[in-house]
């Protein structure tokens, strides 16, 4: 299941992220890449303890967590701490799939990868390619969006980004560990919740076909849970 979540920044938000992103130091994209994605690997990243990093990922994880869309799409238990990634001269990043297990510098505490993240913080016309390719059983999807929004997808797609042939690339991407283990299984809850959202605003809450939804959401919700 892959989900566009549109406008997780506002203009405002985003442009500010993004001049703080500029002002920083960038070091080698391999500083956090696998064995497997450090032979494809070709970017600029912020260090994990930069304080700019620790700032802006601070504050899209408060957003996030007042973002109803990636909620209902993630579910999520834990979000590993967002990173911030630039693209430009050429730099790419070839198929890979992202490490299943993900332990968070300086702690005791490690995230499955159910889900990856990509949070855009660049116009689409400011740079030519850099184009997220994600493979999935439903296809290949090619992803390149406004600044500000952000797209979903399960952690054990195969996926690229093409290189950067004109401009500079700019994004945050981070991995969550979801409620919900199964793909399946989150995007049958994630089709189930929309309706409810939808039919409640036409009906009510009080409609008795939404609650007789709402109680089957979260009786699946209680069977598939993992905390």
């Amino acid at each position: 299941m892959l989900i566009s979540i549109p406008d997780v920044l506002s203009a405002t938000q985003a442009r500010q992220c993004r001049d703080s992103l500029d002002r920083a130091e960038w070091i080698d994209g391999n500083a956090t890449a696998g064995s497997q994605s450090a032979l494809v690997k070709r970017n600029m990243q912020l260090a994990e303890g930069s304080p700019v990093a620790q700032q802006m990922g601070n504050a899209l994880l408060d957003v996030l967590a007042a973002t109803p869309l990636f909620i209902s799409a993630a579910l999520p238990l834990k979000i590993y701490p967002p990173l911030f990634n630039r693209y430009a001269g050429g730099q790419h990043f070839g198929a890979h799939v992202d490490n299943a297990i993900r332990p968070v510098r300086g702690t005791s505490v490690r995230v499955r990868t159910d889900l990856s993240a990509t949070l855009f913080l660049a116009e689409p016309d400011e740079y030519e390619g850099g184009v997220l390719v994600v493979q999935d059983h439903y296809g290949t999807h090619e992803v390149k969006m406004p600044m500000g929004h952000m797209v979903l997808y399960p952690s054990g797609s195969l996926h690229h980004v093409t290189p950067v042939t004109r401009g500079v690339r700019v994004a945050s991407f981070f991995w969550v560990q979801s409620l919900v283990r199964q793909d399946e299984d989150r995007a049958a809850l994630f089709e189930l919740d929309q309706t409810i959202q939808a039919l409640s605003v036409e009906r009510g809450q009080g409609d008795a076909q939404v609650l007789r939804l709402t109680a089957l959401y979260h009786n699946l919700l209680r069977r598939w849970a993992e905390t």
